[in-house]
């Protein structure tokens, strides 16, 4: 779904799963350097809405997601998976309930497959699943901002800014007034400087919440059971995860950012040694210089260092190993 907000000054479109929105509108540092100051607004309205009412809607929901939302308080912001049987991550869902409905954004492209799970798993609860993709924008607007909400939107309060769940018909009357657009590169890489994980760039078919860091924000370890639950107590308890998120300071010289799935070796292994992880999402941030989140082999020492590809890479610690 394209966005009206390409229109704006300066625009560059965003190639790949973000398509629909602004990479940048001509500034990239700039960008984020308001947007960590608490200023301006990103146009996240390529991704989509689901929305679950009914008096059955957090009791039904608690039965099918890793995180405790049967007693969710309205207003309350929180974020969930759906993991697959075998406890890999199927669905990233960032949740908030406005006393009687819960409203989620999710990745684009996304919402059809979530929407036909949740429609098999109604059985007899009273619940009602809707796409609100095609009515409602979401708009992120930055830790410290202090723009107004538009009256009766709802509203994703987190940490990291809140999450606005806009009528698409006011996106472009509501960005008149919400100080200078940011794209979705600078919010990019504010998350990695964040050690963030996103759905579809931190993971692969294989991923478990605690090779992430999910496990803390997303998964909550005394709730009844769900589906995959039984590896996520077994790694908690009894193991860990075979791999783990780690956060790169890359060598600044380099011209091109390593791309996603760039190999990971270690550097005392020379051009020819064995891979141990791989690049997940790589940025130019606005202090921190080429940043990357990556994801290595548990064994790999916390002090090691690394290449991504050709370029040397020093690793922070996201995930114990």
């Amino acid at each position: 779904m394209k966005s009206p907000l390409l229109s704006l000054p300066g625009a560059v479109p965003a190639e790949g799963v973000d398509e629909g929105v602004a990479a940048h509108y001509g500034d990239l540092f700039r960008e984020q350097r308001a947007l960590a100051d608490g200023t301006g607004f990103v146009d996240l309205s390529h991704r989509g809405v689901v929305t679950v009412s009914g008096e059955d809607r957090l009791g039904w929901l608690h039965l099918l997601l890793t995180q405790h939302v049967s007693a969710l308080p309205a207003g309350q912001a929180t974020e969930a998976l759906i993991l697959s049987a075998h406890g890999h991550i199927e669905h990233a869902l960032y949740l908030v309930d406005d006393g009687g409905t819960v409203w989620a954004h999710v990745e684009p492209g996304t919402q059809e497959a979530l929407i036909a799970y949740l429609e098999s798993m109604k059985f007899f609860y009273k619940v009602e699943v809707a796409d609100r993709t095609a009515d409602v924008a979401v708009v992120h607007l930055p830790a410290g901002s202090i723009t107004e909400a538009p009256e009766g939107t709802v509203v994703r309060e987190t940490p990291h800014g809140r999450d606005l769940f806009l009528p698409r018909a006011e996106l472009e009357s509501f960005a008149a007034q919400a100080g200078p657009p940011a794209g979705i590169l600078a919010y990019e890489a504010l998350r990695v400087e964040q050690h963030r994980p996103r759905l579809g760039f931190e993971t692969d078919h294989r991923t478990i919440p605690h090779e992430l860091g999910w496990i803390d924000s997303a998964v909550h370890l005394q709730k009844g059971c769900y589906r995959g639950q039984e590896t996520v107590a077994r790694v908690q308890n009894l193991g860990k995860p075979p791999r783990r998120l780690v956060f790169l300071h890359l060598d600044g010289s380099e011209v091109h950012l390593p791309v996603p799935g760039t190999e990971i070796r270690l550097a005392d292994d020379g051009a020819d040694g064995r891979k141990v992880g791989f690049v997940t999402t790589s940025v130019r941030h606005h202090e921190l210089g080429p940043v990357a989140l990556a994801l290595v082999k548990r064994n790999v020492p916390v002090d090691a260092r690394l290449m991504a590809g050709d370029t040397a890479a020093a690793q922070e610690t996201v995930v114990e190993p």
